[in-house]
């Protein structure tokens, strides 16, 4: 199998070489594993691509490129430059510091390069490590996304769906905050949202009197709906969730044909 990896917090972090560990394990022996990823953190950038400046690609090593810019661009950038003449198979984004459960998917450069490389009819799956106070402070913040990773990514290549049109699946797996030892198993499960936990800004003051606001989030320990993905990220659950690019709320199409 040949692999592509990205990621949004840069082609230095730890996240990363835990993911290319995981990709290692599910190429195999012949497989291939290729990394793009921004040359500097791209954290926020949601599925942003550089389409009005060019971006600059660097060779580091072997099959491994660092971009300037976007994760979305780091796949458009491996798919129809790197890797033109021998496309991967699958597409794996993260590991990334921190959750990407309920409406952070929504900001999340992660999920970004995975819904790309679902558009580009590749699947891709975004994988993210919750933190809290067993693993925060840990020698590998990553272990349980290490330990458990292959296996699920295993299984949902398994019973990927055979799909010609339309919007491509993709997944976003995201590891609760717990040791692998602590992990309780995996739920498939919808994204949830956290009531009352919003993105803000805050006003800081520079050393020259000049105003800047900085961006922040809300409580990450907030668990959604139950049965929703930081609700089982928070109870020691892997949880995994299908996503498409489609933001149609097809629920409603019929409820509103009548304004027409």
């Amino acid at each position: 199998m040949r692999i592509l990896i990205t990621n949004d917090d840069g082609i230095n972090a730890p996240g990363l070489a835990a993911m290319h560990e995981i990709a290692t394990d599910l190429a195999g022996p012949d497989g291939e594993v290729w990394t793009v990823a921004p040359a500097f953190e791209q954290s926020g950038v949601g599925h942003c691509i550089s389409y009005t400046h060019p971006m600059m690609v660097s060779k580091m090593a072997d099959r491994r490129y660092a971009a300037e810019g976007s994760p979305a661009d780091c796949v458009l950038a491996g798919l129809h430059h790197v890797m033109k003449d021998a496309r991967p198979d699958l597409i794996l984004s993260g590991v990334n510091r921190g959750n990407n459960s309920a409406e952070n998917a929504l900001y999340s450069g992660t999920l970004g390069a995975a819904m790309e490389g679902a558009l580009q009819r590749i699947p891709s799956i975004a994988m993210s490590q919750y933190l809290g106070p067993n693993n925060f402070h840990a020698e590998d913040q990553f272990e349980a996304a290490r330990v458990h990773g292959p296996a699920i990514l295993r299984k949902l290549l398994a019973s990927w769906p055979d799909e010609r049109e339309g919007y491509r699946l993709f997944f976003n797996i995201n590891f609760p905050p717990e040791s692998a030892g602590g992990v309780k198993g995996m739920r498939i499960v919808p994204q949830g949202f956290r009531e009352h936990t919003r993105f803000a800004c805050e006003p800081h003051l520079s050393p020259s009197g000049r105003q800047f606001l900085w961006i922040k989030g809300g409580d990450q320990h907030k668990p959604t709906a139950p049965g929703t993905d930081a609700a089982v990220n928070l109870d020691g659950y892997v949880s995994v969730t299908p996503m498409r690019a489609d933001l149609t709320d097809h629920a409603l199409l019929d409820t509103l044909k009548g304004l027409e």
